[in-house]
């Protein structure tokens, strides 16, 4: 695990940092009234938990037969280790360098990789967190195939010369015997054979080794007499090999699609050569050739026929079609397509011995993007259904939440709808990897993480316990018409690809609410039902948000025109009465500007919602006079207001979903000034001038959220992850427009100097602004839906440098203000039902509150964190967080019984301030902002969590908790069981009598220092590993890591006596059997003759 070098921050040290001011303001409390606060640095500490998700860019696989684990390696140095559900660890290799092959030591808690920098490495699985233990650096060769034999301590590595050396898998030292190409080959070829593409020991003769080289050339080499017993050749380069269990036939897979079947003892010619997918021409001639086969398995069955399973050989004139894995079976061929390439299969068998008969029952296929597991045990083939969270990457994440401490009704309740779209036709069997064991669950509370998908789907998680599994997906372009064909591709989109894709998110856990804003600058509000209903008319309402330009910006271009002006009806009332189709104002001919047309068409025909998320209203910006809509910037929902707030470049709306009304229409230029006109009452969309230039940036679906990305304030933001199609507004202009960065909804004061606590928003720009708007709403009940909602803007209540990104509520005492909310309720219940949920709702803070400032208002932005003494609105605390970077991600967390901000820089930096007086607690140099994924998708959580995408497809769990580390090792999943290693197959009377067993070979005779000699120094590179230490070090420092390590030490050895115990009882048992059974025979024969036996 890596070790963070983490600068904690001594709290008697703030008061004189010259980057946080807590000078003495008007109004500043004293110092005996300053909330006592109880974080320290010593609750934090920075360390990776675990990754989900799956393994990015793979390239070879590894599967323990006994111990039932599977290993993924990867193209960028990753390992991945599976178990059963649940139980996963990901490792990385330093060097970075891609995984080329892995090997198991059988049921031994050990694994060889080889690398494509020529070096191989011994892993301990026997540990959490495993470690290396020994790695060999090959300098004059590069490695190209590995083999070790099952209980063999000897591991064989080919190599691109044709040369096979023999590395000592305990020492990890070479040993002096070598296979050299020309002795191998001896005069059989001309040239160079070319690299080792396979090594593999005979089944039933450990003493003759099978080299398979690209060039089409076998070999079958005795090691004790160190020369070729036969040598086999074909025209066609080798991809791969596989033995018959009784070591007398063996199948080569060829780059032309064919297969051969060569006897041992017949060299000369191939025993059969089939061409599974090639046309048999009926003159007699060759089948013309097909696409290499890449690799080949031969497993046999006691019972039946043997298994030929293999990848590619499909013709060449099946261009386009998709990656095939072919199971020959008797006289049956199946073709079972795959949605992506196969990178690498593994015939999963009963047995780990070679010479047994194979008795397979699944296949393991490794996909580039996923893993499918095949019965081969039924009819079909169905497929296993996975256990593992390997769908995060579906379509493109977008965007990503994590909520920790949840309502504890949620995950059943998400689960119960999710569990009704699960897929039919799987195997009825167990998932056959099944190893490990699952951690201590010391972390009791539940935890969900969503995320939003660029084909506008959302899948939401359960992710506590340290695991991972999704719970519920729901699809919001079920709302929208589907373009049939690209001729009717609407031409209004914003956007080229992935129009609905998911931009950002508001949730309401206890209310279950859900509001969600896509790119194409849609919002669509979703109720949480358990009942299933249909929907005739989806309710829609069309907002025209525009640019307010000054005439000198923006000359009025001339002319007589006249921009039509829609009716405050035809904009802010749902469309009941008729489909929801393009509003009558709305023109869209060839000759005229864009008007009014929104960016998707929603769906006419009725809609039949399934239990989970269901509808409640689709909000969207329409194109104002030829200029698209803004995308929108930042989005809340409050669902004890029943009111929806989004916000863009051109300003902010607030909807009533209740009413389904537009309550407020507003520029930023308008919010900036409290005397606005229209103070507390409902607006209506404002007159529209004609502005020239109204087009900021526009994302394509697979970089969206960028705000959060990009410092609106820095000169050297990225362009080249937006789109524009406005040439009137130039990129000076772009960068200079204010835009919504945040909002919060809470009951403060809502101007300077108030008595009274109300409902308010507070909104957040871009440029660091913080504008409090006072929100005035109608009683209860009935009143609610009729009466409308009051809102006035107060105008501005702080400034900060960079956009604002987070913003909260604190009491006098520090403790957090969350927004209100309403208790959920099925919408679609009796109203009986309804009220008995409805009662349940919280009481809400007493409205009068007497004294001075009772509240503390928490703000932080790119640059700052600022704490505002409400309602005298004074300065209490300042801290400037980075002057040469800018904060993308900054959350209001509850930590350790209290709260603290969580902030997660540009420059790689994770931060924790203390709150209300922002003390500096955490300052880790984490990891450097290397894309805009990790910038979009990086969020904390309550309790010390957060996570982020570290790849397109893998989250990256990490805790900022210092208990959490503590007690990682705990938590996380073991990976090695004890598990008796099952008995070596009987060789039978007669082929023990007549030597026709398996032949055993003493290897340490030939491949050790005494028989071999030592290997060449300058060959390889013997590199100690850290050792079963380093895990422990990471996860525990100190004293607590000492104990950690001394009992760690003990359970391992606790396990080995046990293990020796059971051993010792099972050779007891046996000795005791085998006397009773000699005893039985002696009396049997006793009196006989020896011609009478």
């Amino acid at each position: 695990m890596k070790k963070f070098n983490i600068r904690k921050v001594l709290d008697g040290l703030t008061a004189v940092s010259s980057s946080s001011s807590a000078t003495a303001q008007p109004g500043t409390p004293r110092e005996n009234d300053v909330v006592q606060e109880t974080l320290q640095s010593e609750h934090f500490q920075l360390c990776k938990t675990v990754r989900h998700g799956f393994p990015y860019q793979p390239s070879s696989m590894a599967f323990d037969p006994v111990q039932k684990i599977l290993a993924i390696g990867t193209q960028t140095g990753a390992l991945r280790l599976f178990g059963r559900a649940g139980v996963e660890c990901y490792c990385q290799h330093e060097s970075g360098a891609a995984v080329i092959q892995l090997q198991f030591l059988i049921n031994e808690g050990a694994l060889v990789s080889a690398l494509a920098d020529d070096s191989i490495h011994l892993w301990n699985l026997r540990q959490k967190i495993p470690a290396i233990l020994h790695s060999l650096k090959f300098n004059r060769e590069r490695i190209t195939y590995c083999h070790l034999p099952f209980q063999s301590k000897w591991l064989y590595i080919g190599t691109e010369r044709g040369n096979i050396h023999i590395v000592n898998v305990e020492s990890f030292t070479l040993s002096g015997y070598v296979i050299m190409w020309n002795k191998a080959i001896e005069l059989s070829t001309k040239t160079h054979p070319g690299p080792v593409v396979h090594i593999s020991d005979n089944p039933m003769d450990e003493g003759k080794l099978l080299i398979g080289f690209e060039c089409g050339v076998v070999v079958l080499w005795d090691l004790k007499s160190k020369k070729a017993d036969y040598r086999y050749n074909y025209d066609e380069a080798i991809h791969s090999v596989a033995w018959h269990h009784e070591g007398k036939q063996f199948v080569c897979s060829h780059s032309d699609g064919t297969l051969t079947t060569w006897n041992v003892r017949a060299p000369a010619k191939a025993a059969q050569i089939i061409t599974p997918h090639g046309k048999q021409p009926k003159d007699g001639k060759k089948p013309e050739p097909c696409k290499p086969i890449l690799k080949v398995e031969y497993k046999t069955t006691r019972a039946g026929d043997p298994f030929m399973v293999l990848s590619g050989g499909l013709s060449y004139d099946t261009v386009g079609r998709r990656a095939c894995l072919t199971v020959m079976h008797g006289k049956s061929t199946a073709v079972l397509e795959m949605d992506y390439p196969i990178v690498d299969f593994l015939t999963l068998c009963e047995t780990p011995y070679p010479n047994d008969f194979q008795e397979p029952y699944a296949v393991v296929v490794l996909l580039e993007k996923d893993l499918v597991v095949i019965d081969l045990g039924q009819i079909g083939y169905p497929i296993f259904e996975n256990p593992y969270p390997l769908t995060i990457h579906e379509s493109p994440v977008t965007c990503c939440e994590y909520f920790a401490d949840c309502p504890a009704d949620l995950i059943p309740a998400l689960y119960s709808v999710g569990s009704r779209q699960k897929r039919q036709g799987y195997s009825k069997k167990e998932w056959p990897v099944s190893g490990g064991n699952w951690g201590q669950n010391t972390q009791s509370y539940p935890e969900i993480i969503i995320t939003g998908h660029a084909d506008g789907s959302i899948k939401f998680w359960d992710a506590s316990a340290l695991m991972l599994q999704v719970l519920y997906k729901l699809k919001t372009a079920k709302v929208f018409e589907r373009a049939r064909g690209k001729e009717e591709k609407p031409n209004t989109d914003i956007v080229d690809e992935d129009p609905f894709a998911i931009q950002t998110l508001s949730w309401c856990p206890e209310s279950r609410m859900l509001c969600v804003a896509g790119v194409s600058a849609h919002v669509i509000v979703y109720r949480f039902s358990k009942q299933e209903i249909t929907t005739e008319v989806v309710q829609l309402l069309e907002v025209r948000m525009q640019c307010e330009f000054s005439d000198v910006d923006s000359p009025d271009p001339g002319g007589d025109q006249t921009p039509t002006l829609p009716t405050p009806g035809a904009s802010s009332s749902p469309q009941e009465s008729e489909p929801p189709t393009q509003p009558s104002t709305g023109s869209n001919s060839s000759d005229g500007p864009r008007d009014n047309i929104p960016c998707l068409q929603v769906r006419s025909s009725p809609l039949k919602q399934s239990p989970g998320y269901q509808v409640e209203l689709v909000i969207q910006l329409v194109w104002v006079s030829g200029e698209p809509p803004q995308q929108i910037t930042s989005l809340a929902i409050n669902s004890s207001y029943g009111l929806v707030v989004f916000g863009n470049s051109n300003g902010l709306a607030v909807v009533d979903y209740l009413q389904k009304t537009l309550l407020l229409n507003m520029s930023l230029s308008e919010l900036y000034s409290p005397s606005d006109p229209y103070q507390r009452q409902p607006r209506s969309p404002r007159k529209t001038r004609q502005p020239s230039g109204a087009l900021c940036d526009s994302n394509d679906g697979s970089n969206t959220s960028e705000d959060r990305c990009k410092s609106p304030t820095s000169d050297a933001k990225d362009n080249s992850f937006t789109r524009s199609r406005s040439s009137s507004v130039t990129s000076i202009d772009r960068e200079s427009r204010e835009a919504i960065s945040s909002f919060y909804f809470c009951e403060s004061f809502p101007r300077k100097g108030d008595s009274l606590v109300s409902p308010c928003l507070l909104v957040g720009t871009t440029q660091g602004s913080v504008m409090m708007v006072a929100l005035s709403l109608p009683p209860g009940g009935d009143q609610r839906l009729q009466q409308p909602v009051g809102i006035a803007s107060c105008g501005t209540m702080a400034q900060l440098k960079g956009g604002v990104l987070t913003m909260a509520l604190l009491d006098a005492a520090g403790t957090l203000l969350p927004p209100s909310y309403e208790p959920w309720y099925d919408p679609n219940a009796s109203d009986e039902e309804k009220e008995k949920s409805r009662r349940r709702r919280p009481a809400s803070p007493p409205s009068s509150q007497e004294g001075q400032d009772t509240q503390f208002a928490v703000l932080c932005s790119e640059k700052q964190a600022k704490v505002v003494a409400m309602p005298s609105q004074t300065r209490l605390y300042k801290h400037n967080i980075t002057e040469t970077s800018f904060v993308l991600r900054a959350d209001v967390v509850q930590m350790a019984g209290t709260n603290c901000i969580t902030c997660f820089c540009a420059n790689g930096h994770i931060m924790t301030l203390s709150l209300p007086s922002l003390r500096p607690l955490l300052d880790v140099n984490y990891l450097p902002l290397t894309d805009m994924r990790i910038a979009r998708t990086f969020c904390f959580s309550n309790l010390g969590q957060a996570l982020y995408l570290t790849s397109p497809t893998e989250i990256q769990r990490i805790t900022y908790s210092q208990e959490t580390c503590d007690n990682l090792q705990e938590m996380l999943s073991e990976l090695f069981t004890p598990v008796e290693t099952p008995e070596a197959p009987n060789r039978g009377f007669f082929k023990g009598l007549f030597g026709g067993g398996a032949q055993s070979l003493d290897r340490e005779d030939l491949f050790g220092e005494t028989a071999s000699g030592k290997a060449s120094r300058s060959l390889a590179q013997h590199i100690p590993g850290p050792g079963s230490m380093e895990g422990m070090k990471g996860a525990a420092s100190g004293v607590v890591g000492d104990l950690a390590r001394a009992r760690i030490a003990l359970d391992e050895r606790g396990q080995k006596l046990g293990e020796l115990e059971e051993r010792t009882a099972a050779m007891m048992a046996s000795a005791e059997s085998f006397s009773k059974h000699a005893h039985h025979m002696m009396l049997k024969y006793k009196d006989k003759k020896w011609y009478q036996l």
